[in-house]
């Protein structure tokens, strides 16, 4: 008898250290904005996607540039807002990445509709799926020209139709409020099936 074989399998690209790694295969990464108060009280609206919570804790944090607005405006007021976009505000968050004039803020996000944090200075877009109020916890530099810079939520707000509860099952919540997923270096997808995920019985965190 004749044994098929297996088809080889090809072999691994080696990705080029001289250029960004990131940029050679897409993965999938949240979308938020970062909104921070500009030293002339004006609001500042930033898309982040190397953002994420920091543990299990209520921390939260997101890779930044010391010559940004964002990292600048943090470092001198102490707090951060940040807004979860809906898939429907791709537009939206797309419009918040526009270059800033050397003279003064970014003039679209005067067309941003937003509303005031409860607990600090800052600004959300409004309706966005998730809210968070942070205060500045630590700033690591150095990652190359990039910096990792976090905060403590202090104060956290979710539109209803995306709260997780025992009377709606998890799909139907994700069919029925989509998640906006960033596919880095350039794409988005709108999230509006999953499924659950096979841990093992006996998993713990």
């Amino acid at each position: 008898m004749v044994m098929s074989k297996e088809p080889a399998a090809k072999p691994l690209v080696e990705l080029d250290l001289g250029e960004s790694i990131w940029d050679r295969c897409f993965m999938v990464a949240p979308l938020v904005l970062v909104g921070t108060r500009d030293a002339d009280g004006a609001t500042d609206l930033a898309p982040k996607h190397m953002a994420f919570p920091m543990g299990w804790q209520n921390y939260f944090g997101f890779v930044c540039c010391p010559r940004h607005r964002t990292y600048i405006n943090i470092q001198r007021s102490g707090v951060f807002t940040v807004s979860y976009p809906r898939a429907s505000q791709v537009v939206l968050a797309s419009l918040a990445a526009s270059a800033r004039p050397s003279d003064g803020p970014k003039k679209v996000l005067q067309n941003f509709a937003t509303f005031p944090a409860t607990h600090i200075d800052g600004d959300f877009i409004e309706e966005a799926r998730l809210f968070l109020e942070c205060r500045h916890y630590k700033t690591l530099d150095g990652f190359g020209e990039n910096s990792l810079i976090t905060g403590e939520v202090v104060a956290a707000y979710a539109h209803p139709d995306c709260v997780r509860s025992t009377e709606i099952d998890d799909q139907e919540l994700i069919h029925n409020a989509p998640l906006l997923a960033y596919l880095p270096p350039g794409r988005f997808a709108r999230i509006d099936q999953s499924n659950a995920f096979p841990f093992p019985a006996d998993m713990k965190r």
